[in-house]
């Protein structure tokens, strides 16, 4: 092989930048076995840390015409490898000596670095597709020694890549993520809809809303997870069999992009217009429209909080989907009878901590049992009707007492 590359040197490494194909990346490029340790048992350490994940990367590469790389490390040993310098140089007498060609023999023994699941998902989809050959990566050579100090170097360089590399964010999913139609739909809500409009919905890492933030009705990525939910409904309507990761990682057409926007909005319409405290939130102007649903005296309603918005979310399509004659209409407007203000039974001592003026960590799941519950009794199949009554028991603390608030609902 002859491979344009450029020449860098950086710390102890002098690398070299280029392109293989993804035919060249099959016959070549293998996975690590003895390179970095002597140890038969370290090295299968090393390659059991390959996981599923591969599968993924092939499933991209055969299905995202929009497909790209980071580059591949690679790591290059024994055969004769040879740089073959080009000299550039310009009228103005400036010059360039770190351009040429890497010539490989065929015979050099070469691993990944880093892009080991890159590499195994380039291997198995061009095992699918064959017309893939031609398709080319970056890449990027470095020298190495199989020596003790050569395998300890290499090593470090593994640990090091492969330590600091970060997953995305979930906020820059959110932000920029064009495939995922969840943060897709979430972003046209956050720039069209009245509801999550003009710092209404609090960006954070996290879900929770800081307590000095009385404008914001939730965070952005409780709003994302609470469209989530609207999806896995939305598939079902649609009768989309693939799996909801799957589905989110390969952008769908224009026009299922563009139904499913127009079932969340119209979720959202319904929330807004038949709630009454999100109508009386609405209502209201300033930087302090959301103290009165969220605060430290009374804590406010429960849909003003993370953990009350998502388990409501999944409670109402549930009751949908329990009892078919009633509309998602009816079923927001019922909710108005219902209470939801956490110092207030059952949310006091289960939720909401009245001494010490905070939430208390709760289960989504068992959050929304209890508004299934309080909605009606009769919805609640017998095993979930043992859970909530076990574990609303264990959150409150007093048996009895928790026999009465759900005696109480129940009357």
């Amino acid at each position: 092989m002859k491979l344009p590359a450029i020449r860098g040197e950086i710390g102890v490494w002098k690398y070299y930048v280029s392109t293989m194909s993804f035919s060249d990346i099959a016959n070549h490029v293998k996975e690590i076995n003895d390179e970095l340790h002597k140890s038969t048992t370290l090295s299968k350490m090393i390659q059991r840390s390959i996981t599923d994940n591969y599968k993924k990367i092939t499933s991209y590469i055969l299905n995202q015409n929009e497909r790209f790389f980071n580059s591949l490390v690679l790591a290059v040993y024994d055969g004769n490898p040879e740089w073959v310098e080009v000299e550039i140089s310009y009228e103005d007498g400036e010059e360039f000596f770190n351009m040429g060609f890497l010539k490989l023999s065929g015979t050099e023994k070469i691993f990944p670095v880093d892009g080991q699941h890159r590499a195994e998902g380039i291997k198995k989809a061009l095992e699918e597709d064959s017309n893939l050959a031609d398709q080319r990566v970056p890449v990027i050579f470095i020298g190495h020694s199989t020596d003790e100090e050569g395998m300890q170097t290499t090593r470090r360089l593994f640990s090091t890549l492969n330590r600091y590399a970060k997953p995305v964010s979930m906020r820059d999913i959110i932000a920029l993520d064009e495939d995922d139609v969840v943060a897709i739909v979430t972003r046209e809500l956050l720039v069209n809809y009245p509801l999550f409009k003009n710092e209404r919905v609090f960006d954070s890492k996290g879900k929770p809303i800081p307590e000095n933030n009385k404008k914001a009705f939730t965070s952005v990525i409780t709003l994302y997870d609470c469209n989530k939910e609207l999806l896995k409904q939305f598939k079902t309507i649609q009768g989309i069999r693939t799996p909801l990761s799957d589905y989110q990682r390969l952008r769908p057409t224009d026009d299922d992009i563009e139904a499913f926007k127009v079932y969340v909005f119209n979720y959202w319409r319904l929330f807004s217009e038949n709630l009454n405290v999100i109508k009386e939130f609405t209502s209201s102007d300033g930087d302090t429209a959301a103290e009165a649903f969220r605060n430290r005296d009374t804590g406010g309603h429960l849909l003003f909080r993370p953990i009350g918005l998502l388990p409501f979310v999944t409670a109402t399509l549930e009751i949908k989907r329990r009892n078919e004659q009633s509309s998602i209409e009816e079923v927001m407007s019922n909710f108005n009878n219902i209470n939801m203000t956490l110092n207030d039974r059952p949310w006091i001592k289960f939720l909401w901590n009245d001494h010490e003026k905070k939430v208390i960590s709760g289960d989504n799941q068992l959050v929304k049992l209890l508004l299934l519950y309080m909605y009606n009794p009769e919805l609640l199949r017998e095993n979930e009707m043992n859970s909530l009554d076990a574990k609303y028991k264990g959150k409150i603390g007093d048996t009895l007492e928790a026999l009465d608030v759900l005696q109480q609902i129940r009357t």
